[in-house]
């Protein structure tokens, strides 16, 4: 591969940058074989910023792709494009000029105006990659980046929990308790008015467990489904709760739909959040009718 090809190109946005970035990273998927960098340079705001990423471009014989809804600094990236021999790709520009005469209205020129009007969409999807990233004990280092953490016993409910809670926007990490295996340090060290010890009693808690394992091959149930075990493990599962100062949540014969706003109740007394966080992501009937 050539090292013309090798040259990176720079996504320049007033916003976040990843409408720019989507369409950029589309049309190299189609180039399997391609090693191109791609940089996101997002909420880029005056002239001088543009001047300097044109000077990074022209350094490094890179090529800039902007999605600038600001008119202003739209022409200057053009402009300062042609004049230091950048080769500047205005992703915008042409349908926005278009627009404008079109329509005969005139733009707010608002950058990252559509992830603002759809706050609620790109929440629920931060949230949910979050979750999933932090599931079962993944990523201790970053407990302190969630909002919500969960813990407890192997199938007392935490994955289930954590992406219901993650449906209405909460960035939710949960944090198994294994028998034998010391908890991470920072399950500690975190806010504990954030942190909630699923509680389900042992009767419960084995027949979720037999069931799991009902689908293994070759599982020695051992201490797994003993009841003797099982009642320890609990117990010290409610010692590590005490210890944390978590708050504990019975989760015994409890849909999840009840958990989850019990979490939730307990959140929005204790932190101010925007509203939206609290708000269902279902719209059932009796919620849509009101």
């Amino acid at each position: 591969m050539s090292k013309k090809s090798q040259a990176p190109i720079y996504v320049v946005s007033g916003g976040t940058g990843i409408a720019g970035n989507n369409l950029i990273q589309a049309l190299l998927i189609q180039y399997p074989e391609n090693k191109v960098p791609v940089e996101i340079i997002g909420r880029v705001t005056t002239e001088d910023e543009v001047f300097d990423i044109i000077m990074k471009a022209k350094a490094d014989r890179g090529l800039i792709a902007h999605t600038m809804v600001n008119p202003e600094l739209r022409h200057k990236i053009n402009e300062l494009g042609k004049e230091f021999n950048v080769h500047v790709i205005d992703l915008m520009g042409k349908l926005a000029n278009y627009l404008d005469q079109r329509l005969g209205i005139e733009p707010m020129v608002h950058p990252g105006l559509y992830r603002e009007i759809n706050h609620q969409y790109f929440d629920r999807i931060d949230s949910i990659e979050f979750t999933l990233s932090h599931d079962d004990g993944m990523s201790p280092q970053r407990l302190r980046n969630a909002e919500i953490i969960l813990t407890g016993v192997s199938r007392a409910g935490k994955t289930p929990l954590s992406v219901y809670l993650a449906m209405y926007g909460w960035k939710v990490a949960n944090v198994p308790l294994v028998p034998g295996v010391q908890p991470p340090d920072e399950l500690f060290e975190v806010d504990p008015n954030r942190v909630f010890g699923l509680y389900i009693g042992a009767s419960q808690l084995i027949a979720h467990r037999q069931k799991r394992i009902s689908s293994w091959e070759n599982h020695r149930s051992d201490s797994y489904v003993d009841q003797r075990a099982v009642r320890e493990e609990i117990r010290k599962a409610m010692f590590v709760f005490d210890r944390g100062g978590f708050t504990v949540i019975n989760v015994s014969n409890k849909p999840i739909e009840s958990t989850a706003n019990e979490i939730l109740s307990y959140m929005s007394k204790r932190f101010s959040y925007r509203g939206r966080k609290l708000e269902s992501p279902y719209q059932g009937p009796e919620e849509a009718s009101q």
